[in-house]
């Protein structure tokens, strides 16, 4: 959407309506919640934020032609709000801080609004008043955590929130095969969504909570998701149908998401591409069906019991996985060349199918065309689903993992049976 011109003569003016507007949305929704509070029992309302949101835009007009009065002012709106807050304090049973805080962000996003950072502002505001709306809701979720899930949401804000952003997004390793931000990716994925997994099943029950995780899940990565769901059968935490019905899900989700890219970005594959990729997705919903229908049927299933909801050593290990696999793709890549293109973009398309599909259509549009076009992709997606099925295995073990596996080898082999029928 195209920028409204404002011209600079007005310029002012529009800042300092916005900062007025801004502080009038959180005013509405702290006046809205403390509308039932006893007179003199707040300093602060919907007129009073809506006038601090114009202080600081005052602030921010005339803080290039006079720094000085605007800290001034912007000290002053501070102090009025502390003095506010001291003086509702004094009552035991009106202690919070809450109004203060938002009192001052208003004074913050005015400023902001008038200062040339329009943008900034509003989202701030936005997300100000969205948290607060949502006071009931968070207080109500809070009370249903255990200490276990409260160390889990710690451990998982270390190493995606922490640890992520300080890995180098660099190559390194033999053939500049490892970069360590997407390689933790795979661990911040998996146990990610072995945690939502914990959540959904408490919400919504193990049958619904593992369809839902996996569905959404599997727009990020497939993978991922049938390492978590695998891991949750090796401990007991699932039962195997269930997982197999989410796996299922995560596959299928995947293969249409592949069909979409297919018709985006190589269109020269189609239709024969979705021809093929469709046994597969077909077996994977179909085992969803026979799943989640023989869980609701059988008589002997035990509920599954909810215990840790944060496991990082199994993700670690399918990290140490993806590792030598990227390395013995390179090496074969290394080997082959662009002879070999097919086998090299199936190779690279192992743990991500959106990038093999991505190259495709990066490649000049005579180099491909029609049943090579549809072979090379079709190569990575099925690759993509004989390693998750790999994956099962190798995260819940053999005993477990075969029954996992079984509907991803099956649909890999029903695409390959159509192969010959739509390249003749």
């Amino acid at each position: 959407m195209p920028d409204i011109a404002i011209p600079a003569i007005l310029a002012p003016a529009a800042g300092l309506g916005l900062a007025l507007l801004l502080g009038l949305l959180v005013g509405v929704q702290r006046g809205w919640t403390l509308r039932n509070a006893p007179v003199g029992s707040r300093f602060a309302g919907i007129r009073t934020f809506a006038l601090l949101g114009l202080a600081g835009g005052l602030a921010g007009t005339i803080m290039e032609r006079s720094a000085a009065h605007a800290a001034i002012l912007l000290a002053a709106a501070a102090i009025l709000v502390l003095i506010g807050y001291a003086k509702t304090a004094r009552s035991p049973d009106q202690l919070s801080g809450t109004t203060s805080l938002a009192a001052l962000i208003t004074v913050g996003c005015g400023y902001l609004a008038a200062s040339g950072e329009a943008q900034t502002a509003t989202i701030v505001a936005a997300a100000t008043t969205m948290i607060l709306a949502l006071r009931s809701e968070l207080h109500g979720w809070l009370a249903g955590l255990s200490d276990v899930e409260i160390g889990a949401i710690a451990r998982f804000a270390l190493i995606a929130l922490a640890i992520l952003p300080l890995l180098p997004d660099q190559a390194y390793g033999p053939y500049d095969a490892w970069n360590p931000r997407q390689l933790w990716l795979v661990v911040v994925f998996v146990s990610g969504f072995s945690f939502l997994g914990y959540v959904a099943a408490k919400r919504f029950g193990t049958a619904r909570g593992t369809l839902i995780m996996a569905a959404t899940g599997a727009m990020v990565s497939s993978t991922a998701v049938t390492a978590a769901l695998a891991m949750r059968v090796r401990d007991g935490e699932e039962s195997q149908a269930m997982a197999i019905a989410g796996i299922g899900a995560a596959s299928a989700v995947m293969l249409v998401r592949a069909i979409i890219l297919t018709l985006v970005l190589a269109p020269a594959a189609m239709p024969a591409f979705a021809w093929v990729a469709a046994p597969a997705a077909l077996v994977s919903a179909g085992a969803v069906a026979w799943a989640f229908r023989g869980q609701r049927s059988s008589r002997t299933e035990h509920p599954v019991e909810l215990k840790n909801p944060f496991r990082l050593a199994p993700a670690i290990g399918l990290m140490l996985l993806v590792m030598l696999i990227t390395v013995g793709a390179r090496w074969m890549m290394a080997l082959v060349g662009e002879k070999g293109l097919a086998l090299v973009i199936a190779l690279s398309g192992l743990a991500d199918v959106d990038s093999a599909i991505i190259t495709v259509g990066s490649l000049p549009a005579n180099m491909l065309e029609g049943q090579l076009a549809t072979i090379v992709i079709i190569a990575p997606v099925l690759a993509n689903t004989l390693f998750k099925g790999a994956t099962a295995v190798a995260v819940a073990g053999w005993h477990k993992g075969w029954k996992l596996a079984a509907p991803l080898v099956l649909g890999v082999a029903a695409s390959l049976a159509l192969v010959p029928v739509l390249l003749v």
